[in-house]
């Protein structure tokens, strides 16, 4: 019997992820958490084979839990699940050696089979996941650019960004200039929207 512990956030995927699971002869969903809280903890007490971990959960992501159970050494498989072909997501995944990155809403039969096979030692990401990821265009902004745009969530006005940065006010215009011209977008909110969606911050 395989062990199994399932993180998910939304509490109906993760009841109806739980019972499809569940009705496998040879899997055991042993613990499930809504957030990721203490889930590290719980993994390695229960010793689950298993780990189905949500990307995006309150307390703590899908992704800080895999560090920590690299970290504390976890002999199991480690799964994310998620619902972003983002590149910063997949490129974090891909450091902490996940066995498996796959979409939420695949069929359910997809998610059995991708189990079985990481339980068999090989590795499975989905295809448009990966594709997502690939078709991505390399980030063209420097890493002050991106510092700046980052900025812009809180501050509103460039006189208050120059400030914070202690620069001029022409000097963070033409800094904006530029980004919004490399990234070929009309406004601060356009850029930073398409910054947000290509995993560049």
């Amino acid at each position: 019997m395989r062990r199994l512990y399932l993180a998910e956030d939304q509490e109906l995927l993760n009841s109806a992820l739980k019972m499809l699971l569940d009705l496998e002869d040879d899997f055991e969903v042993v613990g499930t958490s809504l957030t990721g809280e203490d889930v590290a903890k719980q993994i390695m007490d229960l010793k689950v084979d298993v780990a189905l971990l949500d990307i995006e959960m309150p307390k703590q992501s899908g992704l800080e839990i895999a560090k920590e159970l690299r970290q504390q050494n976890y002999p199991g498989k480690i799964i994310i699940l998620t619902t972003f072909a983002r590149a910063n997501y997949f490129k974090e995944a891909l450091a902490q050696k996940v066995d498996g990155y796959l979409l939420k809403d695949s069929p359910s039969d997809s998610l059995v089979k991708a189990i079985r096979a990481i339980l068999e030692g090989n590795t499975v990401f989905d295809p448009k996941l990966v594709s997502g990821v690939l078709n991505e265009i390399d980030n063209p902004l420097t890493k002050r650019e991106l510092e700046i745009l980052k900025m812009l969530e809180q501050v509103a006005t460039t006189k208050e960004l120059a400030q914070r940065l202690f620069l001029s006010e022409g000097t963070v215009r033409n800094y904006i200039s530029s980004i919004l011209s490399k990234t070929g977008t009309a406004s601060r909110l356009e850029a930073l929207n398409l910054a947000r969606d290509k995993g560049w911050i």
